[in-house]
């Protein structure tokens, strides 16, 4: 198979990720969004001993394998016939909640789409509204064939996460405002965008245990205000008393946060 620029582009970036962590970390599936939910992503992924896990289109035609006898002439059938994601057999229910009016059916199976050339483990989550019956459904699944559907739904999930790490780092750490334009010093921008992202995150884990609220504006105000109290007090001829100086860091360290809680730390 022929891949399209994006899929090489994407191929390539898989090699270089799996050469840089090397035996370190053991990596064995790659969540794409719906536009990858195709036999040429597929492809790609498997060719990297991966497993892709994606989201199919909502209308997306699947099918059973045949389980009839072979009739004796002709190619033996592949296929039963055309499931509807709507009226599913109990015999594929895995789980089922319902909450606020709203009844979540989760269903799993092996299933065919004629694009792939080989089955997929498709996991369908139906929703209806248990008061006037309307219903919505998402199709994911994954070539991993002995994968969980709790695991797939969980590992799908995840891909959200990327979407918020960039937020974050456009939102705080300057993705979007770097001026750079040389190759070098996009990529130490770029990545020190990324590294702050994940920085900021192990930072507000003390702050959280006190305050579940807090953000990384109210982390950011926090140590403007250290650096600020810090400086200030450089100026004074004598330094005050320590719990008069740890009530200061903890006022000035407070100015600007939206959600306030207990500060975990010593002052400097």
């Amino acid at each position: 198979m022929v891949l399209n620029t994006e899929l090489l582009r994407i191929q390539a970036a898989l090699k270089s990720l799996l050469e840089t962590v090397g035996t370190a970390i053991t990596l064995k599936y790659v969540a794409l969004d719906g536009h990858f939910g195709n036999y040429p992503s597929a492809f790609m992924v498997r060719q990297e001993n991966l497993h892709l896990i994606s989201k199919l289109r909502s209308d997306a035609a699947l099918y059973p394998a045949h389980e009839g006898e072979y009739s004796g002439t002709g190619r033996p059938a592949k296929y039963s016939e055309k499931i509807d994601v709507r009226k599913l057999d109990a015999k594929y229910l895995k789980e089922t909640s319902t909450e606020d009016d709203l009844r979540t059916d989760i269903y799993q199976c092996q299933f065919y789409n004629k694009e792939f050339s080989f089955a997929l483990n498709v996991v369908i989550i139906v929703k209806t509204n248990v008061e006037t019956n309307a219903q919505a459904h998402v199709i994911l699944f994954s070539t991993d064939l002995e994968q969980v559907y709790d695991n797939i739904i969980k590992f799908y999930s995840l891909r959200f996460q990327i979407e918020f790490n960039f937020r974050d780092a456009k939102q705080y750490w300057g993705l979007e405002d770097f001026m750079n334009i040389k190759e070098t010093a996009v990529t130490n921008a770029a990545n020190l965008s990324f590294f702050m992202v994940n920085f900021s995150q192990a930072l507000l884990q003390p702050f959280r245990q006190h305050q579940p609220d807090y953000i990384v504006l109210d982390l950011k105000s926090h140590y403007r205000g250290f650096r600020y109290a810090s400086e200030t007090i450089k100026m004074l001829p004598e330094k005050p008393d320590a719990i008069l100086l740890a009530d200061i860091f903890q006022q000035i360290a407070r100015l600007g946060a939206i959600h306030l809680a207990f500060q975990p730390f010593a002052s400097p």
